[in-house]
């Protein structure tokens, strides 16, 4: 959102106040935290501070090497809930000190530093080991309130109109801009599918079911990282609006609706570090399955589909030497209209217990789709309804719609006892057999007019809705299957929710441009923290003609995890050409053979937050190179992936500093005396897929290794 026109003057419908200078200084919590009074005048004489406004911004060390920053204009305004949980350790390495001249006082947390100015204009500077990342000054920081010039009609009900008339209502809104340097980039800000590098982009952060030909996300983060080593989380569950070097062209701005802006700097130098700290804050990465790492293979949606077609497909694979690790059943495992009831289609599966013990019998494990609303003509509505455990109006009827489902309703999640209500019909379903869930939707999520059964912010409870319901069935499945047995296949996402994984990345079209979409917004998300990522082999929209469907086999089964699922086609190699079945089957081999790396490369996430698929500038932070790269990924710390995105098979590599070889063909690349970009030409039984010389990767597969 903006909020000048220009760089001197603001829009004419807004009333924009900036901070001026330091009036006082207090130290609070053992010497750990200081409290920082700025009116939004200078301050002359004892008549000036009447009628002035004053901005109050607070320092603090919630961690070694992490500095919190509240900005607040009026302290008697709550800070909206809900609010993201973050966790502090119990000892933490922080002072705040004045500098000898008396010019400046500092709040040093670890190795970084937030260096307030107390001689003249406003102005912090953010420091690593003394050097600067970042700043903010006098016209950076503001408090903003925007005249209601326009009312927007909400006619839909999926949240994505309501929060433009909100914005349009006038506020109030907290401003920071963190100034940019030259050739600084910007990375994350969740599953973005747009250009990679944020710098030049408008990023809302608000929830919603776009696709990912979209600017809109399913996944949204309101954390960044600087290609200068520092990360920034907004610690704002709402609707978080950034503008990364567009309103000021040499800074990152963000805002958020309310009296109080509150966010944290983290340090670390280098990008995994920073990730490190990052995610012990916000959550880390689960513990996942071995077999997670496997195959999966689904129905696919509106196909048609029963235990003859799901066991064919099944034995088909296994015919064919293709391992399989878990079969998924999609929707119309219930009942159309019914979603969600959790109950076997009886028609199409009179005997569900029995199908998953012969799929358990052939070694794969089971996933069903599930989701959060309920269908009018679910057996759940009523008794959801009656119980008080749906989403209602401020009239106190059931908010209902008939986008998706006829006259469907949401789960109330911030009522714990429809939390136990809903996971305890998902227990029937582990009765069955059923080993992990398919956790669909939760991103359309009303705001005008609802009332929550905890009282939350709707505006709040909009992005955070997801985390509620992901974290519930998460928990569900430790319970059940155990701690480092839990799976999800999750589409929605905001802070913290790398905690529950996996996640894939929404709906794409079957297109070569579609596959490059979903690399991005893979790439953007492990910016975000997030430790795993899958997508759709083929696109979900649509049928790729097989040679589109080969090279996407390669590029998913080199993701973290792998699945085959479809719209309204099946994803069975056989049924594209005879050598799909064969790309198919030598990348699934591929992957077996990796696992002992991939596994150590996932315990990584786990423990430290580094992602699985790492952006090339995250892997090799010093090299110019690398910054701008979203067409190939490091696999962990030593094996470089660059899918195909072309039909005549051309694929641009860039090969940093070292000794590369190709895991495939065995061609090996010195780049010893510095990176440099190769082009080469692969059919479909390759891709550009090279090995540091001496790691892992090239231990565990022949140089040479080919199934064909």
């Amino acid at each position: 959102m903006k909020y000048t026109n220009g760089y001197w003057l603001e829009r004419d419908d807004v009333t924009l106040i900036r901070p001026s200078e330091v009036y006082n200084v207090s130290v609070a919590d053992d010497n750990k935290a200081m409290r920082v009074y700025v009116p939004t005048r200078h301050i002359a004489s004892r008549g000036d501070t009447l009628n002035t406004p004053v901005l109050t911004v607070s320092f603090e060390a919630p961690a070694t090497d992490v500095i919190g920053v509240t900005i607040t204009h009026h302290a008697g305004t709550p800070i909206p809930s809900p609010t993201f949980p973050l966790t502090s350790p119990s000892t933490i390495d922080a002072e705040v000190t004045q500098a000898v001249d008396g010019k400046s006082v500092t709040l040093r947390s670890g190795r970084l530093a937030a260096r307030v100015s107390l001689d003249g204009p406003w102005r912090v500077d953010y420091l690593w080991d003394g050097a600067p990342l970042t700043s903010s000054a006098g016209r950076s920081m503001g408090y903003a309130r925007v005249r209601p010039n326009r009312i927007i009609p909400n006619n839909y009900d999926d949240g994505a109109q309501t929060l433009e008339a909100h914005l349009a209502a006038g506020g109030p809104f907290v401003r920071e801009q963190l100034a940019l340097r030259p050739g600084e980039r910007i990375y994350g800000l969740g599953e973005r599918f747009g250009a990679f590098v944020k710098n030049g982009q408008t990023v809302d952060i608000w929830n919603a079911d776009g696709g990912t030909n979209s600017e809109q996300a399913y996944k949204n983060i309101p954390f960044f990282i600087s290609s200068e080593g520092y990360g920034v989380l907004v610690n704002d569950a709402g609707p978080v609006s950034f503008e990364i070097g567009t309103e000021n062209v040499s800074a990152t701005q963000f805002s958020v609706p309310g009296e109080t802006l509150r966010y944290e700097i983290y340090g670390g130098g280098e990008p995994l570090e920073v990730l490190d700290r990052y995610t012990a804050r916000s959550g880390r990465p689960a513990q996942l399955p071995d077999w997670s790492f496997g195959l999966w293979l689904s129905t696919s949606f509106t196909t048609n589909y029963d235990e003859e077609t799901v066991l064919s497909f099944v034995d088909g694979m296994a015919e064919r030497g293709i391992p399989l690790s878990v079969f998924h059943f999609d929707c119309f495992w219930m009942r159309g209209f019914h979603w969600s009831d959790f109950e076997w289609d009886p028609e199409t599966f009179p005997n569900p217990r029995g199908l998953i013990d012969k799929l358990h019998a052939r070694g794969l494990r089971v996933c069903t789709w599930i989701n959060p609303y309920i269908a009018e003509q679910s057996s759940l509505f009523a008794e959801g309804a009656e119980r008080g455990f749906l989403l209602r109006r401020l009239d106190g009827s059931i908010w209902q719609t008939d986008l998706w489902q006829a006259g469907m309703a949401l789960v109330d999640f911030t009522n714990p006892d429809a939390t136990e209500w809903f996971t305890g019909k998902l227990e029937r379903l582990l009765d069955d057999g059923v080993d992990c869930f398919k956790t669909d939707f939760g991103e359309r999520v009303p705001v005008d007019g609802v009332a929550w059964a905890r009282q939350t912010d709707p505006l709040r409870e909009h992005n955070f809705y997801t985390r509620r319901y992901n974290e519930a069935v998460f928990r569900l499945l430790e319970r059940r299957r155990g701690v480092g047995e839990a799976v999800l296949f999750a589409r929605s996402a905001t802070t913290g929710s790398q905690a529950f994984p996996v996640h894939w990345g929404g709906d794409c079209e079957s297109t070569y441009a579609a596959m490059a979409q979903s690399l991005r917004g893979g790439l953007s998300l492990a910016s975000s923290g997030f430790g795993y990522w899958s997508h759709d082999i083929g696109g979900f929209e649509g049928t790729p003609d097989p040679l589109l469907f080969k090279r996407w086999v390669a590029f998913g089964l080199l993701s973290s995890h792998s699945r085959l699922h479809g719209s309204n086609s099946y994803r069975v190699p056989w049924l594209f050409d005879e050598e799909s079945v064969d790309v198919m089957r030598e990348f699934a081999l591929l992957k077996e053979r990796l696992l002992p790396y991939l596994l150590t490369t996932a315990s990584d996430a786990h423990t430290h937050g580094r992602p699985m698929m790492r952006p090339m500038f995250m892997q090799f932070p010093q090299d110019p190179a690398a910054r701008d790269l979203d067409l190939q990924y490091m696999l962990g710390p030593d094996l470089l992936v660059a899918p195909v995105f072309r039909p005549d098979g051309a694929v641009d590599i860039y090969l940093p500093q070292g000794v590369w070889r190709h895991l495939i063909d065995g061609e090996v690349v010195d780049c010893r005396a510095g990176g440099r970009f190769i082009r080469r030409i692969y059919d479909v039984h390759s891709l550009g897929l090279f090995a540091r010389e001496g790691t892992a990767p090239i231990d565990l597969v022949s140089a040479r290794t080919n199934a064909r």
